[in-house]
């Protein structure tokens, strides 16, 4: 009985760390979903390992996306110190920088990087709007984390905020 009662809140907190890290990134996949309409988003996830499997692949992906911003928000907590706004700093600084990062490499990526290691996947020739398509897709994912981390480093900006 004492294993057990030493065990579950070590399993429990191992749970909840990968719960923090998986829902954001599920959130956002869910939410980016709608890109999956267009058929060249859809054949870049057909493309990717593992082939054959767009949807895995989808779900992967999008999580794995999700950890920078997961991770940029916990390194935050736990490294900055929190007298004088410096966490509403922090994460409006880390909003920023990766809604940029997220906005332009994900055209950069799909387009120049892919093709590049032998992943042909744009049935319409990498044109302009294939830009335009990842770029909205990339925009609209950061957006997903920006809008939560730019209100709670706000809040957290004001004076008395935490």
């Amino acid at each position: 009985m004492a294993l057990l009662q030493s065990v579950v809140p070590e399993v429990g907190g191992w749970v909840t760390f990968g719960l923090v890290l998986l829902v954001p990134g599920v959130a956002a996949t869910a939410l980016c979903a709608p890109f999956l309409a267009a058929k060249r988003v859809r054949s870049l996830f057909a493309a990717l390992p593992p082939e054959g499997s767009p949807v895995t692949t989808y779900a992967l992906v999008g999580v794995g996306l999700s950890l920078p911003y997961v991770g940029g928000v916990l390194w935050v907590l736990a490294s900055v110190d929190s007298a004088g706004g410096a966490w509403g700093n922090a994460l409006l600084t880390l909003a920023l920088l990766l809604g940029v990062l997220y906005t332009v490499g994900c055209p950069v990526v799909g387009v120049l990087a892919l093709p590049r290691v032998g992943v042909d996947w744009d049935p319409t020739g990498y044109g302009w709007s294939t830009w335009v398509l990842l770029g909205a897709a990339g925009g609209w994912y950061a957006t997903l984390f920006a809008v939560p981390l730019v209100v709670l480093g706000i809040v957290l900006a004001l004076p008395g905020g935490y």
